[in-house]
């Protein structure tokens, strides 16, 4: 039986040639890897912050061209017959309108409700027979003149007029004080003025 051959006898066999390894046909070039690569540099980052603030501020300045009221009450509107409201404040157009109808010994008369110290509005408290603000306690008797707390001058009164029905029609653009004089620059008033008598 002949001997197999063994491992020594076969690299004494093979040419040295064969057991050298071949290098590659074409050189490859391993390629450098950046060690920031996938990373953020600071530099980037703070871009990037600068890019995400304006971003954010010019968001917040274009919100203020949307308001959130998605329904702005009429200023000028009919509230009935002057023979529909009884001696005394009716508070049925409070929230729809902000205004109070009240009829006194001097005639008809609408009060706007915003409080004159800061804007607020006050509420009608009929055991009290007054309006009392509740942000800041200034009170208002049943004509709208002040009397107790901050509230510097009188509640302001919407200009009234009638129209060719009989109708009242109230002005919330055109708003007097007391005495009658006109609280703000806007349209002149209808000849029948403020007040209308009983």
């Amino acid at each position: 039986m002949a001997d197999a051959p063994t491992t020594a006898d076969a690299q004494k066999q093979a040419p040295a040639s064969a057991l050298r390894p071949r290098p590659p046909k074409s050189p490859t070039r391993v390629p450098k890897l950046d060690p920031l690569q996938g990373e953020l540099s600071r530099r980037a980052f703070v871009w990037h912050g600068m890019a995400g603030f304006i971003t954010l501020l010019t968001l917040c300045f274009m919100r203020f061209f949307f308001p959130r009221t998605l329904f702005e009450p009429k200023t000028r509107f009919t509230i009935g017959y002057p023979s529909d409201y009884g001696f005394g404040v009716d508070t049925k157009w409070q929230q729809k309108f902000r205004i109070w109808v009240c009829r006194g010994a001097s005639g008809l008369f609408v009060i706007y409700a915003r409080c004159t110290h800061l804007g607020c509005t006050p509420d009608f408290k009929p055991a009290e027979n007054k309006f009392k603000c509740p942000c800041h306690g200034s009170g208002f008797d049943t004509e709208g003149i002040n009397y107790e707390g901050p509230a510097p001058k009188p509640l302001l009164r919407c200009h009234l007029e009638l129209d060719p029905t009989g109708q009242v029609v109230v002005d919330t653009l055109n708003l007097y004080d007391y005495e009658g004089n006109k609280a703000f620059k806007g349209v002149a008033p209808a000849s029948s003025g403020p007040l209308l008598a009983a």
